[in-house]
């Protein structure tokens, strides 16, 4: 079994989020299959590092650290799909270009993808989405 998992779970579990239900389960998910990632993901960390140093949340060698061990996960990172394609996805689901290379990988491969994203509803409020899609609390 493989998964695609989003930088938005790397970022929860480092940032210490990890009291958030939905993530706790997608890392364990994630420990147990193969995962895998568009190769943007290393950017997403790196982006999402430099924010929380900036807003005092994070020190430098907290950083460093962190980079440290994610260089020592093993994710499958995988090549953009055409263009095309990708700003088609895009646009249908109204979804930034970042966030449309994960569903884009997932759809192609035909994987679960592992966010913890919440979805806008009718309304103005967001409901959250269950954070592997197509995987259940159990697993594969």
């Amino acid at each position: 079994m493989s998964l695609v998992i989003d930088a938005s779970i790397l970022a929860a579990w480092f940032l210490d989020e990890k009291s958030d239900p939905l993530v706790e389960m997608a890392f364990d998910t994630v420990a147990r299959v193969e995962t895998r990632a568009p190769s943007l993901i290393y950017y997403e960390i790196r982006n999402a590092l430099l924010v929380s140093e900036r807003r005092n949340r994070i020190t430098e060698a907290m950083s460093a650290a962190f980079l440290r061990d994610l260089a020592l996960l093993p994710i499958r990172l995988e090549p953009a799909e055409d263009d095309a394609s990708l700003m088609t996805l895009a646009r249908k689901r109204k979804l930034t270009v970042y966030d449309a290379a994960y569903l884009e990988l997932a759809k192609r491969e035909g994987l679960p993808l592992a966010t913890p994203r919440s979805r806008p509803r009718k309304g103005g409020r967001r409901r959250r989405r269950g954070p592997v899609r197509g995987l259940t609390a159990g697993g594969a």
